[in-house]
């Protein structure tokens, strides 16, 4: 499967000067937005075709259409204006109104400008890097990264919608709440924060040269401190295509969780990756297992081997590790790496295991949900009622973060847990309404209850449909005869 393009977007590092340092403009994304979602990251969006349109004085092109971008997408995000007035200043309560409209779709942002004799500024943007989404993520962006000092006059505020916060914050500050795994940051956010946290001008060489890329797209993604992400092709279940394997701290060094790549070449970039962050004095210290499916444990064997260094999960597990690698059985409670408490987590599978991190409440969970779709749970080893009361378990530990085996982290962990049990709720209901007195069969429950599944996904919620109805049955709800299914 080829990876999604990426679309062109901008990005605006709103900062000034603050007692402490820098200070900048922080935006947090709502929970249910399809990127980023809970993420902190700065004012932006995607490239509009009405940006082409715009006038930007000294600019052609492309980059007259970035630079309106840019300048749009600030103006509707946070209401700083970057434009140059040929005549009276608008009020602040004509900008609000005409922000409004603007947000609304009422008022385009080339009409808001001419109604007051606006010109755009581009001198207060200075480009500061591009970016390109890893191939990995089902939403990919092209982001231009802009550089914007603060003016006396901006006062940059946050309205309710598509961003959920959003306030200037020292620079220190972000960078002591993403080590502590307060706010999650992608790998343009954190490499701008670090670069606007040295002292002095910021640099725009700096900005517009981080390490670990290629061809604009990083190598290394670390949305907390010490939580390394290497996704790797594998043999899953579409939607995903990619597994997870986390890189989490250990003692002295880093545990690999779920290295699942049987592919020489995915696992050859797993073994650079963890190279590289062995010479930097972090180095694979364990290999940890949330469960044996192939696609979390095709290079297991490979890395176990080249590092010395022992595989741990759950007693079910042992012999079921490709390569013959022995497993080191631990138990529901044991501490790992002198912060992660291990979780027995049966129901996607029997041996499933999920590691909290007390030190963050970062919660590496593996299959138990994905941020992607719906986890498949397939009797006989899936079991529909356990995996929910594990689902309740969690939540009611209260994890900040999910770590998922498949798709991107989820803040707000609790909220996130709660959803998707409503999910499953919410399909139960579905299933238990697609019986009556007359025994229908699996098949034909499945079509009823997921008509709103793609046809070639069909087999898959069969088997969830299954396990579902097997969770009914034993709640008394439905019963099962040799013609099919039905109502109790």
């Amino acid at each position: 499967m080829t990876a999604s393009p990426a679309a062109v977007a901008t990005a605006v590092v709103l900062f000034r000067d603050g007692p402490a340092g820098h200070e900048v403009f922080l935006v947090r994304r709502g929970v249910e937005r399809r990127f980023a979602a809970g993420f902190h990251a700065f004012p932006g969006g995607r490239l509009d075709p009405e940006d082409a349109e715009l006038e930007v004085p000294g600019h052609a092109g492309e980059a007259a259409a970035l630079v309106a971008c840019a300048a749009r997408e600030l103006f509707e995000e946070t209401g700083v204006l970057l434009a140059r007035r040929a005549g009276e200043a608008p009020s602040r309560a004509k900008l609000a109104e005409g922000r409004r409209a603007v947000l609304d779709g009422t008022l385009p942002f080339r009409a808001f400008l001419e109604r007051h004799r606006l010109a755009l500024d581009p001198a207060r943007l200075a480009p500061a890097g591009r970016w390109i989404t890893p191939p990995h993520l089902p939403l990919r962006y092209d982001a231009r990264l802009f550089l914007v000092r603060l003016a006396s006059h901006d006062a940059p505020e946050v309205w309710a919608g598509e961003l959920a916060a959003g306030a200037l914050v020292p620079v220190a500050r972000a960078l002591r709440r993403w080590a502590a795994g307060e706010l999650l940051l992608h790998p343009p956010n954190l490499h701008a924060l670090r670069v606007l946290a040295r002292p002095g001008e910021p640099s725009l060489a700096a900005l517009s040269a981080p390490p670990h890329c290629d061809a604009f797209v990083s190598r290394r993604i670390e949305f907390q401190e010490g939580f390394f992400l290497a996704a790797l092709r594998t043999p899953t279940i579409p939607p995903a295509t990619h597994t997870n394997a986390w890189l989490v701290p250990a003692g002295d060094g880093l545990a690999v969780v779920d290295p699942g790549a049987s592919d020489p070449a995915e696992q050859a970039a797993l073994l650079a990756m963890l190279d590289a962050l062995a010479a930097e004095g972090r180095p694979p210290r364990a290999v940890w297992l949330t469960h044996v499916h192939p696609d979390h444990t095709g290079a297991v064997a490979r890395v176990a081997e080249r590092y010395g260094v022992p595989v741990l999960g759950h007693r079910l597990a042992a012999g079921r590790v490709p390569g013959g690698v022995e497993v080191r059985p631990v138990r529901d409670g044991e501490l790992l790496g002198g912060r992660f408490r291990v979780l027995e987590t049966p129901g996607h599978a029997r041996e499933h295991l999920a590691f909290l991190d007390e030190d963050t409440g970062a919660l590496v969970c593996g299959d138990m949900v994905s941020t992607l779709s719906t986890i498949v749970i397939d009797p006989p080893e899936g079991d529909m009622a356990e995996y929910e009361r594990q689902l309740e378990r969690l939540r009611a530990l209260g994890p900040r973060t999910l770590y998922p085996a498949h798709g991107p982290p989820a803040p707000a962990a609790p909220e996130r847990l709660g959803a998707y049990l409503a999910h499953r709720h919410a399909r139960e209901a579905l299933i238990a309404a697609a019986l009556d007195e007359a025994p229908r069969s699996l098949s034909a429950v499945t079509a009823l209850a997921y008509a709103d599944t793609p046809p070639a996904a069909l087999p898959l919620a069969e088997r969830s449909c299954l396990a579902a109805l097997q969770k009914l049955a034993s709640e008394g709800r439905v019963t099962q005869t040799g013609e099919g299914w039905r109502r109790a």
